[in-house]
């Protein structure tokens, strides 16, 4: 039967072994990455901004205000001064900037 320091040398060979074999295997997925970027003309910027949402960087336009100077854009949810505003009949024209 081994002993523990035996087990111990075996297991620190093993995973140099493994890490060996780790940087090999990242070298191939890195060589292959890099083809597929040059074969569809992928750039490094196009990786780092693919799948971001763009953010408009100005506000909404206020398109409606209320009856006390309350601000809507017209859009996202109705603010309830204009639910209201509606229910007594006003219409959203009433209140167009």
């Amino acid at each position: 039967m081994a002993t523990y320091h035996e087990l111990k040398s075996q297991a620190e060979e093993l995973l140099k072994q493994a890490e060996e074999l780790r940087k090999q295997e990242v070298a191939e997925v890195i060589r292959d990455i890099k083809e597929k970027m040059e074969q569809y003309g992928i750039t490094s910027e196009d990786l780092a901004s693919y799948g971001k949402k763009t953010v408009s960087k100005k506000p909404a336009v206020v398109k409606y205000i209320g009856p006390n100077g309350e601000e809507w854009s017209g859009r996202g949810r109705t603010p309830g001064w204009m639910v209201e505003a509606e229910k007594r009949g006003s219409s959203r024209e009433d209140f167009a900037v």
